[in-house]
């Protein structure tokens, strides 16, 4: 998902290289691009899809081109069948299984993929990993590149799971096709 906020212009500025009339806005605009993978709709998406409907039906906002009537409003319930590259991460008896295969993982291991799993897209730093996973600041922050390379070589190479983002840390790789199940 990208998303692009563009302030308001009071007086537009002149720039003569630039053909034909400056169009000065009147409103901000905040313009959201969401990549929808084939497959049911998260809990998540469908309340942020019912959100931008309902601002758009406020007057608070306007649905631009492209964007279909019919959008869903709720998760949509179609079994599917498993995917053989599918991560399942099971959070009552701390299990994690690729397609059939488990997937053995240390304590952090597991916490640190979970906690990128349930946070898909933001970008962490070493320091605000080692604060929530570990639960502790007092560590070195290689510590974390540490348990990174190890995660990584315990998952598949075929499917990245964690994303370096250089100068910054670590999030949830996009290609990652990880599934929650709750309480199992």
């Amino acid at each position: 998902m990208s998303v692009v906020a563009i302030p308001t212009r009071t007086h537009p500025t002149v720039r003569p290289e630039r053909i034909g009339p400056v169009r000065p806005r009147s409103a901000p605009t905040v313009t959201i691009t969401l990549d929808l993978a084939p497959g049911p709709v998260s809990p998540r998406l469908a309340r942020l899809l019912e959100l931008i409907g309902e601002l758009a039906e406020s007057g608070e906002g306007r649905l631009g081109p492209g964007v279909a009537d019919d959008r869903p409003a709720a998760p949509r319930a179609v079994p599917t069948a498993p995917d053989p590259q599918a991560i399942r991460i099971a959070t009552g008896s701390r299990v994690v299984h690729q397609g059939s295969r488990p997937i053995p993982l240390t304590r952090i291991e597991y916490d640190l993929l979970l906690f990128l799993a349930e946070q898909p897209r933001r970008v962490f730093t070493r320091l605000q990993l080692l604060s929530r996973v570990w639960g502790y600041e007092h560590a070195v922050a290689r510590t974390v590149d540490v348990h990174v390379r190890r995660l990584r070589a315990k998952i598949d190479a075929d499917m990245p799971v964690v994303t370096t983002v250089y100068g910054v840390g670590y999030r949830l790789a996009d290609e990652a096709r990880i599934e929650i199940e709750r309480n199992r």
